[in-house]
């Protein structure tokens, strides 16, 4: 790896990171485009380098975490289950499925299939005019299988956003009431997945290759900083099934990379 590949990449991070396209297979499919070998610090870089994405989310939200220690609980309690399937499968994880591209490939398709009959067949109800507020009197049983819905995106492809953000609507959620708690739910998710691997696989890394994360973690932050800004503007007037069609085209369209 190089320091180009190391910028592409992480661009590619930050830009998808909280669209329902699923950073991981973006990931992935470009190291395999880059002819970027399977490595342990290729799969340890394409987990660490999601820090970057969620602290453009913590300085987005910086001026608002006194007015969301509403909302704070129920994310920790969203957290736990994605926290227990993760800890439990890691070695399966980084095993067998973080670099398998094909598994990114299909699940990718079949998930924009499902993204996009979700969008025909639910109907938006009326959100309430504070997300803030909604999402404080949500129940933790919504927010615990909220939780649930995320740990499935434990499968490369699948994209945490999208899971929390269909399962949250499924549940009654507002569209912007749930993408919002889908990128705060995504700061303790992605904190405990990035600094267990960095726990494990830190005796395996070599110094140089430290220069390459905080590349990736910085060119993450400033692209995730725009992504969501641009999100919480698009789910204002529009829903996700543009997402689906673009996520079925590109799996199609990477068949001959497999």
């Amino acid at each position: 790896m190089h320091i180009l590949q190391t910028v592409v990449l992480g661009a590619v991070e930050g830009l998808t990171e909280f669209l329902p396209i699923s950073s991981t297979a973006h990931l992935m499919m470009a190291a395999r485009l880059m002819q970027l070998p399977s490595t342990d610090f290729l799969k340890t870089f394409e987990i660490v380098v999601q820090l970057g994405a969620i602290m453009a989310i913590v300085v987005l939200y910086w001026p608002r975490l006194y007015s969301l220690r509403k909302i704070w609980t129920k994310i920790l309690a969203a957290f736990i289950p994605t926290g227990i399937v993760g800890f439990l499968l890691y070695k399966f994880f980084k095993a067998s499925l973080i670099g398998n591209v094909s598994v990114a490939v299909w699940a990718l398709g079949i998930g924009g299939a499902l993204l996009i009959l979700f969008e025909f067949f639910y109907k938006e109800k009326n959100q309430m005019e504070s997300s803030i507020d909604e999402l404080a009197g949500m129940s933790y049983a919504k927010a615990v299988a909220i939780g649930l819905a995320q740990s499935i995106a434990i499968i490369p492809g699948v994209s945490r956003s999208a899971a929390t953000i269909v399962a949250g609507r499924a549940l009654g959620v507002s569209r912007m009431a749930i993408v919002e708690f889908s990128f705060l739910l995504a700061v303790p998710t992605m904190l405990a997945a990035s600094g267990y691997e960095l726990l494990k696989s830190s005796p395996h890394i070599e110094i140089g290759q430290y220069g390459y994360l905080l590349v990736g973690l910085a060119v993450a932050f400033v692209t995730a900083h725009f992504s969501v800004r641009w999100l919480l503007r698009y789910v204002q007037k529009h829903n996700f099934t543009v997402f689906g069609i673009y996520r079925i085209i590109l799996a199609i369209a990477f068949i001959p990379f497999l």
